[in-house]
């Protein structure tokens, strides 16, 4: 199995591990605070990971990284883009008709594949647009209502911007990281670091001047906050390391099995049963992963 596959699996595992924690989240918090957690939380792991990598190193190497135009410019476009995307995505949850919304948010591996041939010439090949069509068609299956509901047009744009806004994170944080002239996992490290302390200025700085009350109440639910902190870190790393190795189209596609990861989580502890299409779903996701593995 090629390092990347295995990096963006491992991501997939933590990002539905750290959903089940956000959704706890939720019930006290507002988006922009759970959001916050994210990344504030998250950061000191990510400090972490980066000393562990670069060990003396780290100060020099991150000077040398923020004096480089093209890196700075793509890992605050990527941080910013990031953030626009969830806050799309949180407003289509508030119309009754969200899962028609969230289904056209899935077309995020479709964007990243169209944007990253578009505007940076990273075109895939045959095997790689069908494993990404594969892959699509599994995550419309099992996102589509399963009831008809109304396609309010607002609704369907928003759904459809959160998409656009995470493929252009994908596409620009690997343009961030391949800016670097370092390793792989070491570039991919410096653009998470960077593009985690610019979205954690700026969810501190709104949410302290906006929602203060809830940053007070975030510091009460610190066990569950480092949880959410700690996956998040951990789900960044694979992502980010996937996307310096591999056409970030194709890690998308990879990276949809986290449905089947968050599936696996409902059934085991909230005991709720898969469905038919549910499972006709995740055998088009595992074919799609099975293209892209021979």
């Amino acid at each position: 199995m090629s390092a990347w596959i295995a990096f963006s699996i491992f991501a997939a595992l933590m990002q539905s591990v750290r959903t089940a924690g956000q959704k706890q989240l939720t019930s006290s918090l507002t988006p922009m605070t759970v959001t916050l957690v994210r990344y504030l939380f998250g950061l000191p792991f990510v400090i972490i990971y980066l000393l562990i990598l670069f060990g003396q190193q780290s100060v020099p190497e991150l000077f040398n990284a923020v004096s480089n135009t093209r890196f700075v410019v793509f890992a605050v476009l990527a941080g910013v883009a990031q953030i626009v995307a969830t806050i799309l995505l949180v407003k289509v949850f508030s119309f009754r008709n969200f899962a028609v919304g969230t289904s056209f948010a899935k077309t995020e591996a479709l964007q990243t594949a169209v944007f990253g041939l578009v505007f940076f010439g990273t075109a895939l090949s045959a095997s790689g647009w069908l494993a990404v069509f594969v892959g699509f068609i599994g995550i419309l299956i099992v996102s589509v209502p399963k009831s008809k509901q109304p396609w309010e047009l607002t609704n369907v744009v928003l759904g459809t911007l959160s998409g656009t806004a995470f493929s252009f994170t994908a596409v620009w944080l690997r343009e961030a990281s391949l800016s670097l002239s370092l390793p792989a996992t070491h570039s991919a490290a410096m653009t998470l670091f960077c593009m985690v302390f610019v979205q954690t200025l700026i969810c501190l700085v709104y949410s302290a001047i906006k929602e203060a009350g809830q940053v007070r109440l975030m510091f009460k639910r610190t066990s569950l906050a480092t949880f959410v902190g700690l996956t998040s870190a951990l789900g960044s790393i694979g992502w980010f390391t996937a996307m310096t190795l591999e056409n970030p189209a194709l890690v998308k596609s990879v990276g949809q099995v986290e449905f089947i990861f968050t599936l696996l989580i409902t059934t085991l502890f909230f005991k709720e049963k898969i469905t038919l299409r549910e499972y006709i779903g995740m055998t088009f996701i595992v074919v799609s992963v099975l293209i892209l593995l021979n």
